[in-house]
């Protein structure tokens, strides 16, 4: 349904499940177990993975922190791209790299759920992309020190309003891990 033309491909994009990001990272095992169940399933229907790799000044392109976490691993040919904000589209190649491979839809997982899966879903559903999120397959930390919700009630609420977001032409929603279907073609 996405609103980009000749763009039937669905790709999975992992979003900053780098060891420093995740560090502290609420129900963090079981959310890594998920990305790398979607990640199985994505590669086994043929759809693209593409990963998203942060850096910033308190976390250093190099550092330990930076790499991706030890349980994940992406192939040779998998695309990366690099980013320094929030939204996995601002200043990088990610649209390029997403038109090269014909993606219209998204299915996104990964970190920090209040900040750069949020940014990103609604960068994704403003340039014209279907995106789905995994209600079980992001994470953020916790941040009530600074009047925040706790993790999991910023999880939830993600989780409630993207099931129900809308735009004219594409189609948002959430999944859970064991229902992410990567055969799916978008419009």
């Amino acid at each position: 349904m996405s609103t980009l033309d000749n763009r039937p491909n669905t790709a999975l994009l992992v979003v900053d499940v780098q060891t420093g990001v995740v560090a502290e990272a609420y129900d963090r095992g079981a959310v890594i177990a998920n990305v790398a169940t979607l990640v199985g399933k994505a590669r086994a229907a043929g759809a693209r993975v593409v990963w998203i790799q942060h850096s910033s000044d308190q976390l250093p392109w190099g550092s330990d922190g930076w790499q991706f976490v030890p349980q994940l691993s992406r192939d040779d040919g998998e695309p990366l791209v690099h980013k320094r904000y929030p939204d996995s589209f601002e200043d990088t190649e990610l649209e390029s790299v997403l038109a090269a491979l014909a993606v219209g839809r998204l299915v996104v997982a990964g970190a920090q759920t209040d900040e750069c899966i949020r940014s990103t879903l609604h960068g994704a559903i403003t340039r014209g992309y279907d995106a789905t999120l995994v209600g079980d397959a992001h994470t953020t930390e916790d941040l009530t020190q600074f009047g925040a919700p706790s993790p999991d009630k910023v999880i939830a609420h993600t989780n409630l309003y993207w099931r129900y977001h809308t735009a004219p032409g594409r189609a948002a929603g959430v999944v859970s891990t064991a229902e992410a279907d990567f055969t799916g073609e978008s419009g």
